[in-house]
């Protein structure tokens, strides 16, 4: 395991990179309970694909302030000179059809709302409304997929979202907490989605 800014073990894929580190630490595997987060993450695992997720992490904040702070409202209402300023962008992953694909992923989160519950609702109801915990023991463990995923995967597409499949949708049911794959070494298993709370590091609040 490489070494980390404590003596505390963790998960080996953060490697020593502070952003990878605090995002480890504060963020993936926490349960997300909030529309607009968990709108955030779906939108950063749509462009992670075919990229490394620090790539996307390091473009974050371009991705936040490009994408109206993730509120779905705004981005549903994107129209043809947002879809120009965002392919100008350099701050982003200028993808045309990721970009399209988030705008028409926000009027589906709408939807979704209208009719009760919203993409928080959606994902927990999957789970049975608390966190899948495994017990992964290393890396090599970690599927890139589940039968889960893909189950959740063809309800999103029939609902019509777009760039999500099941290896997709596994990586944001980590990310947003529906199921933790913190190895059983890292303090952040522990039987428990939160673990033991972060002190070295802080990553901005969402």
């Amino acid at each position: 395991m490489p070494p980390t800014p404590d003596d505390r073990p963790r998960c080996d894929w953060p490697g020593e990179d502070p952003l990878y580190l605090a995002y480890h630490d504060e963020e993936w595997g926490v349960p997300v309970h909030d529309e607009r987060k968990m709108f955030e993450f779906l939108v950063l695992e749509s462009f992670q694909a075919g990229l490394s997720w620090i790539t996307i992490l390091r473009k974050r904040e371009a991705f936040r302030a490009a994408f109206a702070g993730f509120d779905a409202e705004a981005v549903a209402s994107f129209g043809d000179a947002d879809i120009a300023r965002l392919l100008a962008d350099a701050g982003i992953v200028r993808n045309r059809a990721k970009i399209l694909a988030a705008i028409g992923n926000a009027k589906c989160t709408l939807e979704l709302r209208a009719k009760g519950g919203g993409l928080v609702g959606f994902f927990w109801d999957h789970v049975g409304g608390k966190p899948i915990i495994n017990r992964r023991a290393t890396l090599s463990d970690l599927p890139a997929t589940t039968k889960l995923a893909e189950t959740i995967a063809k309800d999103m597409k029939r609902l019509g979202f777009r760039f999500l499949g099941p290896t997709t949708i596994y990586a944001h049911l980590q990310a947003a907490g529906l199921v933790n794959d913190h190895l059983v070494t890292c303090y952040r298993h522990s039987g428990s989605p939160l673990g033991v709370k972060p002190t070295h590091l802080t990553l901005r609040a969402l």
